[in-house]
């Protein structure tokens, strides 16, 4: 009985074992395609790390710190003090160019005012300078008509009365020559002789005269000569000083260039006051960047050098993730496609998506890249750096430049 009950159960026992098997066959068939299915759409690589702006924060001028305002590792807004630079030779800077400003403004009134000054000034003296040329050369034309008159009609008249004058003094002293005998015989009067010697008296007195008024017209003519030249060298002196009016009116130009001058200094003082103001701002160091300072290098009492750099700060919101994929894995790849990071310090995913991919290798973008010159070339499988932000809801401040992350980008 018994022996019959247990070849009975064999058949099921068997039956029951092909069966599980073949369940199980069906569940890892099932997997396997469930996992083919999933992982058909879906590129993953674990050589992936944030990165991030690492902004450096160094001085612009040399001085000494008087102020460190932040720690290692403390979170700063943009604008924030962070570092404070003795101000005192700076703002001396300041004031000398301030004064140098004032100095330079105390300048352009009286400049402004010395151009219509000018002006007036000599073109007054250029009106009085040609009214008195004016009237010099019509003193010259008269002195000259004066002199012609003098040494032609006037000299001409007094040379004709000489003339006549001494015909006549001749003729009398003919006359008196021939009575003188005439009277030693008593042929004539006494009475008549006197009244020849006076008529020859009177000839003669008129001849003097005569002579006499000739010699003043030679020379009135010879002081009207020389008036002349004298009227001319006034001429010439009025001449002169109108020329000297006109190179006066130059001085005009020279004033409105002064002006000029004096507006350029006040410029180059205002550019040298806003450099002066510029560079003692530097004495107050702000942060450039939202972040977190890190690598402080700065403390009190130290001399700083422009350029010299003081501390780094660390923009964490604004993060990205580098992955760097095999050239295999990206033939789906695309800007815009998710992706998925798994953060292991953490412990969880954040979305991101795919913004671009970079244009050559990991290797050509090294300091040595490879050379394969020699001939013993061995292909490689290449990676290529992919950029993924992250989405704006993400709490992407978790997130530190320098972290390892997983990067599972969803291509279908």
């Amino acid at each position: 009985m018994s022996t019959q009950l247990s070849e009975a159960t064999k058949p099921s026992r068997s039956r029951f074992r092909w069966l599980m098997i073949a369940i199980a066959v069906i569940v890892v068939a099932v997997a396997i395609f469930a996992w083919i299915s999933y992982s058909s759409g879906r590129e993953r690589t674990d050589d992936a790390q944030v990165d991030g702006h690492i902004v450096p924060v160094a001085s612009k001028i040399y001085g000494n710190v008087v102020e460190v305002l932040v720690k290692d590792n403390q979170s700063v807004k943009a604008g924030d003090a962070i570092v404070r630079i003795d101000p005192r030779d700076y703002q001396l800077k300041v004031d000398q160019a301030k004064a140098a400003l004032t100095l330079a403004e105390s300048h352009l009134p009286a400049s402004n005012i010395n151009v219509p000054l000018t002006r007036d000034t000599t073109q007054s003296m250029a009106s009085n300078s040609m009214a008195q040329l004016a009237v010099a050369e019509n003193e010259l034309a008269r002195t000259k008509l004066s002199y012609e008159l003098a040494a032609t009609s006037d000299l001409a008249a007094a040379r004709a009365t000489v003339e006549a004058r001494q015909a006549s003094s001749d003729r009398a002293q003919a006359d008196l020559a021939r009575m003188k005998p005439l009277a030693a015989k008593s042929e004539i009067s006494k009475q008549q002789l006197d009244a020849y010697e006076a008529a020859a008296r009177v000839a003669a007195s008129d001849l003097k005269a005569a002579q006499e008024k000739l010699s003043s017209a030679v020379k009135d003519a010879e002081i009207k000569k020389a008036a002349i030249n004298v009227v001319q060298a006034q001429v010439e002196r009025a001449r002169a000083e109108v020329d000297a009016s006109k190179a006066n009116l130059k001085k005009v130009d020279i004033s409105a260039s002064d002006v000029v001058s004096v507006k350029a200094a006040i410029a180059q003082a205002k550019t040298n006051l806003e450099a002066a103001e510029l560079q003692l701002s530097y004495t107050t160091v702000v942060a450039p960047e939202d972040g977190v300072v890190t690598k402080k290098t700065v403390e009190i009492g130290q001399v700083v050098q422009p350029g010299q750099s003081m501390m780094m700060i660390v923009p964490l919101h604004k993060v990205w993730i580098t992955a760097n994929f095999k050239e295999t894995q990206l033939a789906d790849v695309k800007p815009g496609q998710r992706a998925e990071i798994d953060v292991d310090m953490y412990g969880k995913t954040i979305i991101g998506k795919v913004d671009s991919l970079a244009g050559a290798t990991g290797t050509r973008l090294s300091l040595l890249p490879p050379e394969n010159a020699t001939g013993n070339f061995v292909k490689v499988v290449q990676r290529i750096p992919v950029k993924i932000v992250l989405d704006q809801t993400n709490d992407t401040e978790v997130l530190r430049p320098g972290m390892n992350v997983v990067v599972t980008i969803i291509t279908k």
